[in-house]
């Protein structure tokens, strides 16, 4: 299973992290671990690799891969435990680099049974911990047509959101919707405008995948731990696919990057604002070569921060 999934700007993302040889890293999204191996690469004997995911196929790959290496440690749970997961391990304020991976893995959307997928016949589910929380199935069956649109809007930037939510309410008083297929066409039908080489559900079923796994609330709590778990100039490198969640990694370190807000005249030079992080460079993208093998690396966006000594008792 490990070949199944390409890992997205493994170069840049390892790059960005700074290995040190000795050094301790979390892998934040593990996924089929294509990033960890890589890690694993430049680490030595002394080295420690923290892996986290949610989705209890990737623990299990994760597992089997810490079975044969001793550097590795594994957490089953979501990254807004991060600081729980070092703790466990006694390295809280001492990691020198944290790398999150976020959305959905290539694994997720090929396997038709955990209902990620609108062009495969599955079963409406979505979670990627499919032991915890509610299906999409399940949540569609008695959301308000004003919460489903909602959703849609917010989370998807659906323009028919309205439209697509009447339609499902519509359709499940005929019929409980179970599968993806079926979720697939009633929103095809219900949008009277079509995107070129965009399927219609696009949107939708990433707002609904992202609001059924809570990603942007737990991404908001990862970040608010990093600072914590980082130790003086350990690097952050984050990859996004979706512009909300970008925002919120992108705000998290300009906010960091500035330090504290004081009125706009006051003669405080930079020092004194107490910046707790260092931009590494600017946004990265995908290159052409890249997104040309591996189509899901089109919407990528890479950022680097490191945390500053002067920040190491923050």
């Amino acid at each position: 299973m490990s070949n199944e999934h390409q890992a997205v700007m493994l170069d840049e993302a390892v790059a960005g992290l700074n290995i040190q040889p000795g050094g301790i890293y979390i892998d934040a999204t593990y996924g089929r671990g294509g990033h960890a191996r890589a890690i694993l690469v430049k680490l030595d004997a002394a080295g420690k690799l923290l892996v986290m995911d949610k989705d209890p196929q990737a623990i299990a790959d994760a597992q089997r891969l810490a079975s044969s290496d001793s550097r590795v440690r594994v957490f089953a749970g979501s990254f807004k435990e991060i600081t729980h997961f070092c703790e466990q391990q006694g390295v809280l304020g001492n990691v020198d680099g944290i790398l999150f991976d976020l959305g959905v893995s290539s694994p997720q959307l090929d396997q038709a049974e955990r209902g990620f997928s609108f062009m495969r016949e599955g079963e409406l589910d979505m979670r990627m911990d499919p032991t915890s929380g509610v299906s999409v199935a399940q949540w569609l069956a008695t959301a308000s047509a004003t919460d489903i649109a909602h959703i849609l809007k917010t989370l998807g930037e659906e323009r028919f959101s309205k439209r697509v939510a009447a339609a499902i309410v519509t359709a499940r008083e005929q019929q409980a919707i179970t599968t993806t297929t079926q979720l697939a066409n009633i929103i095809s039908n219900a949008i009277p405008v079509k995107e070129k080489h965009k399927h219609p559900a696009t949107r939708s079923f990433q707002a609904l995948r992202i609001f059924i796994n809570q990603e942007l609330e737990d991404l908001t709590a990862a970040m608010q731990q990093v600072l914590q778990v980082l130790t003086a100039h350990g690097r952050l490198v984050v990859i996004s696919f979706h512009s909300l969640e970008d925002r919120i990694v992108k705000q998290f370190i300009a906010g960091h990057t500035k330090g504290d807000i004081f009125p706009h005249l006051l003669p405080i030079k930079h020092a004194q604002l107490q910046p707790k992080l260092r931009k590494i460079g600017k946004a990265l993208k995908a290159s052409d070569t890249e997104v040309k093998v591996n189509v899901r690396a089109r919407s990528a966006v890479l950022r680097i921060a490191e945390k500053l000594a002067e920040a190491a008792n923050a």
